[in-house]
């Protein structure tokens, strides 16, 4: 499994500095981040809140690299009177795209267990 999101850019803004307007972007949409990172722990039945960009951001193209955001890792059930909350972090590619005005995030390559042979 790997996830892909894109969060569009304003198109009031220039694309001067290109790491201030990640860092920007990160932050104005920081509720969709954690959507988008959720998906990756839906079998667990845990959610993504608090994100957060730590460390520099990497450019290994003109256009586009990685960064490495933390967040809180919540898992929550009612019925079994479950609610942890852990910290994790997770390696984001990224990549403009400004034919369609959006940055467009791809996250890791999770591979999935396939069903057991009997």
């Amino acid at each position: 499994m790997q996830e892909t999101w894109k969060l569009a850019i304003s198109p009031s803004i220039q694309y001067n500095d290109l790491k201030h307007l990640v860092q920007e972007l990160l932050l104005e949409n920081q509720k969709e981040m954690g959507i988008f990172l959720s998906y990756y722990y839906k079998k667990e039945g845990a959610v993504v809140e608090n994100v957060q960009l730590i460390g520099p951001i990497f450019f290994s193209k003109e256009k586009g690299g990685d960064f490495i955001v933390d967040f809180e890792l919540i898992h929550f059930n009612a019925c079994l009177n479950i609610h942890e909350q852990n910290k994790d972090k997770m390696k984001v590619q990224f990549e403009f795209d400004q034919d369609s005005n959006e940055l467009i995030l791809i996250g890791p390559y999770w591979p999935e267990r396939e069903m057991d042979e009997i």
